[in-house]
């Protein structure tokens, strides 16, 4: 492996060029064995006459079904169903400050970054669109090492101690006795164990909100969720949280959308991450971070060890340092995104941690893990987890191992190689944990200051608005209502209790529980405007929007708002009963997607053209009809021409000639000559969805 001893210019290619070295094209080249070895022919297996047995000595049938036995690794226990992309990083300004990270000091410097986005629960072949947590772990390839942040979209988690993280796990997963059901918590152990660990309160409202069900990676936020240290150089230390912020703002499915989406398309996230890349649309996340003086430590209401607990951005604002771009696609997903090996504990000089004892746990489990996963303890020499500067140690041999060391010594210290590898000091960049003064007798048992379970479940709750909070009722409803154990129903129910009434209640009138006293209600009043994604960015860019037509449709029309769409970084597509070109008044367009091979739960807004002919056809296909009412139910823009009219759901039909109504609705009309009709839909459809339609 070739290293650059001085390790001078990391930059954002510095991790590609690595790869190059591993990478293998067999275009244009002969069919070998794995030893090289030409091979003649590959579809006949080796036998005694034509009719007779199969020889043992057939040894290319022997090796290429031996590989082919052992392909399969054991997936990730959670977080398998994962999609990656390799980007750069760029800090906006020096963060010397802070800390002495050296990827956070030069704003000319673009580190090399491979980021891996998941859910939680599901295994490697279940549904991207499910509900649940997301994955968002990043591998800054950085000239001091490898950092990896390992985060999730949502800021807390279930539980505030790792020994309770099997517990957590095994409750979620499909229950033993019967392997159901698949990536869902909707089912007894789950609801079961959240009723009776209170502590999860808090992510279980982040759960049952939008957050679960994102519109895409590329638009949801990206959070640390743990508490950690930066360190500067003069040892000053701070506690840091980290957040990545898309650049396209937060926006998610809708519920029946989402479920639809696992059916229709079980890879739209993935699908929508890749095809971005590949179309020069780049996804882009800024990365923020809440710091804490030492000394502030105990200035809040909550622990801020808590993982638990978020810091309110009201009350602790997030600085925006830096920005990250993903621009390459990878070129193999098991040999990158499933062997990929991401750790908490990969940190880098001036990044260190806190006592969290969710994040202490993780510290060892996800070694463990890897060893077995990826095949004993040289996971970090596989081409995806190589860092880009030089490593030099006695941990040698094991499974798998490609390093050749050299010379007779392996271990410190030694006179023989004059301690080499030696030790570096704090001012060679060697990493220096942060000399926090700990004392206090060794127990089983967390600070009273864990004990509030309620009171931030109570401000995620207030901060939401009142579509939100329908859409979290709904959810619950839902969830619970697929429980069997009609007390474990009720002690969900009661639980809740503790943080709403009125959640309570409607969680109860929806699975059949009783309604609990309000009496135990949270009486926080606090609120995080942050946590809504009312607040978002609204952005029209990289939106998918259908134009349905057919033969006859208003050429003049459609291609006007076609260009206007592309203008606005917005992707149209043809959808029709056939693929193939079809006939307007002024030409010709070609259809790219058929109401077979596509629906309306796959993209952001639905365009029927104008043309008298063209809506006359679609009016006869149920497909198209189906297309329209499932846009207008899921609150999406919906565009019609002229004659288009004829698809709207009857309430919009009603509205026709309302124009300002029509427009608060998300209709648009596009008129002809009506130079502010395009502008008007592209407005709409960065709007995401439009609420106020009563459905």
């Amino acid at each position: 492996m070739k290293q650059d001893p001085q390790n001078k210019g990391v930059n954002e290619h510095s991790k590609d060029r690595q790869l190059d070295e591993f990478r293998m094209d067999n275009t244009g080249k002969k069919l070998t064995t794995n030893q090289g070895v030409k091979v003649s022919e590959d579809e006949h297996s080796l036998k005694a006459g034509s009719r007779g047995p199969t020889l043992m000595e057939d040894f290319h049938f022997r090796e290429k079904m031996t590989h082919f036995d052992h392909e399969r690794i054991p997936e990730r226990v959670v977080h398998a169903r994962g999609f990656g992309a390799h980007g750069y990083f760029q800090v906006y300004e020096s963060m010397a400050d802070y800390t002495k990270a050296k990827f956070l000091q030069d704003p000319s410097v673009k580190t090399p970054v491979f980021v891996r986005f998941s859910t939680v629960a599901g295994s490697r072949g279940s549904a991207d669109s499910v509900r649940d947590a997301r994955g968002f772990a990043t591998k800054f390839y950085t000239e001091e090492g490898n950092y990896d942040l390992v985060g999730n979209n949502i800021p807390v988690f279930f539980i505030q101690d790792a020994i309770k993280f099997p517990d957590l796990v095994h409750s979620f997963k499909p229950e033993p006795h019967n392997e159901m059901p698949q990536a869902s918590t909707a089912h007894d152990t789950f609801w079961d164990f959240a009723a009776n660990n209170t502590e999860t309160a808090h992510m279980i409202m982040w759960t049952m909100s939008d957050r679960a069900i994102p519109r895409s990676f590329r638009m949801m936020e990206g959070f640390g969720v743990h508490t950690f240290r930066f360190v500067n150089e003069q040892g000053k230390a701070r506690f840091v949280k980290f957040h990545w912020k898309p650049v396209l703002g937060t926006h998610s499915l809708v519920f029946d959308e989402a479920q639809k989406l696992a059916g229709k398309d079980p890879d739209f996230h993935r699908r929508d991450l890749w095809e971005a890349i590949e179309m020069g649309d780049y996804p882009e996340f800024e990365l923020g971070v809440q710091m804490i003086d030492e000394e502030d430590e105990f200035s809040f209401d909550f622990d801020i060890l808590d993982a638990t607990k978020l810091w309110p951005e009201e009350m602790v604002p997030v600085k925006i340092i830096g920005k990250m771009t993903l621009n390459r696609n990878q070129d193999n997903v098991f040999a990158e995104t499933e062997q990929a090996a991401f750790h908490p504990g990969h940190v880098v000089p001036g990044i260190d941690f806190s006592n969290d004892p969710l994040l202490q746990g993780r510290l060892f489990s996800y070694t463990d893990t890897q060893l077995i996963r990826l095949g004993g303890p040289n996971f970090h020499e596989i081409p995806i987890n190589r860092p880009v500067c030089p490593f030099h140690n006695n941990q040698y041999d094991g499974y798998h191992r490609m390093t050749i060391n050299k010379g007779p010594v392996a271990y410190h210290k030694n006179s023989m190689q004059n301690n080499d590898p030696s030790p570096a000091t704090a001012e060679e960049g060697g990493y220096v944990h942060y000399q926090e003064k700990v004392e206090g007798r060794k127990v089983r048992q967390r600070s009273d200051s864990f004990k509030d379970h309620y009171s931030q479940a109570k401000m995620f709750w207030n901060s939401m608005s009142e579509v939100e909070k329908q859409h979290m009722i709904e959810a619950f409803r839902f969830e619970v209502g697929k429980v069997k154990n009609k007390d474990v129903k009720q002690q969900v129910v009661d639980m809740f209790s503790n943080v709403d009434h009125f959640l309570a209640e409607q969680i109860a009138l929806g699975v059949g529980a009783i309604v609990p006293d309000a009496a135990n209600e949270s009486k926080v009043t606090l609120s995080s405007p942050a946590l809504s994604q009312m607040n978002t960015v609204k952005s029209p860019k990289t939106r998918k929007v259908a134009i349905l037509a057919d033969n006859g449709f208003s050429y003049t029309e459609v291609n006007s708002v076609m260009e206007a769409l592309k203008s606005a970084g917005i992707m149209p597509e043809i959808v029709s009963k056939n693929l193939g070109m079809i006939k307007g008044d002024g030409g010709k367009l070609e259809v790219m997607k058929t109401f077979l091979t596509s629906h309306s739960v796959m993209y952001d807004a639905i365009y029927v053209a104008g043309g008298k002919e063209s809506a006359k056809a679609l009016k006869m296909m149920p497909q198209a009809k189906e297309f329209v009412s499932e846009a207008y139910k899921h609150f999406k823009t919906i565009a019609f021409g002229g004659e288009g009219a004829e698809l709207l759901p009857a309430e919009a039909l009603n509205l026709l000639g309302q124009s300002q109504t029509l427009s608060d609705m998300g209709i648009v009309e596009i008129k002809s000559g009506d130079a502010s009709a395009s502008e008007n839909l592209i407005n709409s459809i960065a709007m995401h969805r439009h609420w106020e339609r009563a459905i």
